[in-house]
């Protein structure tokens, strides 16, 4: 698909909560958006960007110049619309080129009602997040964009903050959705995926290593998930704060006590950390993009990660630790290099592990992709232990 998209002079303004404006031009659909402007600072894989359920009521400025010369495809979206609460770009693309477009990216937005704004500073705006933490922010196009600069403020400045915020019921599945195991692995039984913004791709690298993919609602009960005898459970990544998620960490610790393998990606090992008795807090800008360094501490291996998260597990990156909630000994598995942030916890003595960066890693890079075949390996090694001791 090669084509010239729409491009428009349409005034649009960023307005941030310290009482900065940016203008710029209006860029998808015209209105207002509010949320947590964060920047993210992948240079490829926009659509999965703008896709992934983990960026709902966040407005996402992309460090990268140039977006949108490939448009957008109908095989690479991560869930079921455009999440993000707003996008923020320096120069999209007039032209789509691309073989496997089948719309331009400004059409996309304009279609999932995503309010963005082109043309700005997007280094000297990013600058300002990294001195001064993520803020509340809002993007004003069309006749939003005349209202007067100081009613714009008031609305950024009553918009809600991330923090306390539970966003999981508005990225969720409302029923159960089945993926079957891939053809020509070896089924290893059903995996129940607790939906707290999954991404499709999780979905698929689960089902390559033989699960059978339950993807259940947030709001599942510990009855729902035995309903389907489930081999292991596992958390998906997703928005909000850890610490208004009180309902999803009580499930997690009754699947803890059943000793249920158990693997959690971003949100999920947020959520584990609070499970095993550790707190959560909020990072200054979080870490978004997909060149973040982590260290693999059971490997010595450094891996270059994708990240999508604005909070982080508390707990002490050396050394074993004693779970304050009884789950046994607990340790720090892998550590984010830019800034000494805790990037996966290991539970020694029950089946349990979680990473805060995501594995299935759409666009890339696929250095972490090692983990699902760790959690297979566990599950496998879990379910043949009964029948191993009964050999005895």
């Amino acid at each position: 698909m090669t084509r010239t998209t729409s491009f428009t002079t349409d005034p649009a303004v960023l307005v941030l909560e310290d009482g900065s404006r940016h203008p710029g031009r209006a860029y998808g659909a015209r209105g207002t958006t509010l949320g947590e402007v964060v920047f993210s600072t992948g240079m490829t894989g926009y659509q999965e960007t703008l896709t992934d359920p983990s960026y709902a009521g966040q407005i996402v400025l992309q460090t990268a110049p140039h977006i949108g010369n490939t448009g957008m495809n109908d095989e690479d979206p991560e869930s079921r619309r455009i999440w993000v609460a707003g996008y923020i770009v320096r120069d999209p693309s007039r032209v789509v080129s691309n073989w496997r477009a089948d719309e331009s990216l400004d059409d996309a937005l304009v279609r999932d009602g995503i309010v963005g704004i082109s043309g700005v500073d997007t280094r000297a705006i990013t600058r300002v997040l990294r001195s001064a933490g993520s803020m509340r922010g809002g993007v004003f196009s069309g006749e939003a964009a005349e209202l007067a600069a100081e009613e714009q403020l008031r609305l950024v400045r009553e918009a809600p903050e991330m923090s306390g915020q539970n966003l999981s019921a508005e990225v969720s599945v409302a029923a159960a959705q089945v993926t079957p195991a891939a053809d020509g692995v070896e089924r290893i039984g059903n995996l129940a995926v607790l939906d707290l913004g999954v991404k499709q791709a999780t979905i698929l690298n689960l089902a390559a290593r033989g699960f059978e993919v339950h993807v259940l609602p947030q709001d599942v009960t510990i009855e729902g998930i035995r309903a389907i005898d489930p081999v292991a459970v596992f958390y998906s990544n997703g928005p909000g704060d850890p610490a208004a998620s009180g309902d999803h960490v009580a499930l997690l610790r009754a699947v803890l006590d059943e000793k249920l393998p158990f693997f959690g990606i971003c949100f999920g090992n947020q959520l584990l950390g609070r499970a095993l008795g550790f707190g959560t807090y909020k990072l200054p800008f979080g870490h978004r993009g997909i060149n973040q360094p982590v260290l693999d501490k059971q490997t010595g291996r450094v891996e270059i990660t994708a990240h999508n998260h604005g909070f982080a597990v508390d707990a002490p990156l050396e050394g074993e630790v004693d779970s304050p909630n009884g789950y046994g000994r607990v340790e720090v598995s892998h550590i984010g290099l830019n800034d000494n942030v805790v990037e996966g916890l290991r539970a020694l003595d029950i089946p349990a592990f979680s990473v805060q960066y995501h594995p299935e890693a759409a666009a890339g890079p696929h250095d972490a992709n090692y983990l699902f075949d760790r959690f297979r390996d566990l599950v496998v090694a879990h379910t043949s232990r009964p029948t191993m001791e009964a050999s005895k």
